[in-house]
């Protein structure tokens, strides 16, 4: 998962036009959402979300093998 800040949007931004915010995340494909300047929230495509999650797995599970698939970019997002 690359970051970039073209991704990046605040929680009151997305509050106030999510329909922009999904937009942007059907062009980029995730978008980031900030929360006090830190990384809070990921709104992720669909799709894209159930190509990494593999299989039948349950929201949760799939949540987690996300997570550990980009740990190094939301690491990165949360300095």
């Amino acid at each position: 998962m690359n970051i970039n800040i073209e991704n990046l949007v605040s929680i009151s931004e997305a509050n106030q036009n999510f329909s922009k915010v999904a937009r942007l995340a059907d062009e980029k494909g995730t978008v980031i959402i900030l929360k006090n300047n830190a990384p809070r929230y990921v709104l992720l495509d669909y799709n894209l979300f159930r190509q990494n999650a593999a299989g039948e797995a349950g929201a949760d599970e799939a949540s987690a093998r996300m997570l550990t698939t980009f740990i190094e970019a939301f690491e990165k997002l949360a300095k």
